[in-house]
């Protein structure tokens, strides 16, 4: 199965006490924060392309480039989309949105590698040997 331009992710989440800057540490106030943002960015270019990775095969992300537009309560319904606007062999780049209920609240792009989950596992783990 090949990942088509075009192809979408969609996640949502809402704002609660743990993914605040507050909580996170990334700020001094209780509003999402900006590492949640990308995170749910992430999310759904992850859910854009899973569809179409094989047994032993998972993503990871390798570059973002985003801006955090507006500040979104607590409570307060949170989603983002992606969709693959790039495919280079194992590179796939996505335009990421970011939305509360009232408007967008981020923007920017993500790329991230398909990777085979065991090798790349078994060099992450001996940088410990």
């Amino acid at each position: 199965m090949e990942i088509k331009i075009g192809t979408k992710g969609y996640k949502e989440d809402f704002v609660r006490k743990e993914n605040t800057a507050a909580a996170i540490g990334s700020g001094a106030v209780e509003v999402f924060a900006t590492p949640a943002m990308i995170a749910l960015m992430e999310n759904a270019a992850l859910d854009a392309i899973a569809p179409f990775l094989e047994e032993n095969q998972s993503s990871v992300g390798t570059n973002i480039s985003t801006s955090h537009l507006a500040a979104s309560p607590l409570g307060i319904k949170v989603w983002a989309t992606a969709e693959v606007t790039e495919v280079d062999r194992r590179r796939i780049v996505f335009a990421v949105k970011a939305f509360d209920e009232n408007e967008m609240i981020g923007e920017g792009t993500h790329e991230r590698f398909i990777i085979q989950t065991d090798k790349f596992l078994a060099k992450a783990k001996s940088k410990t040997q």
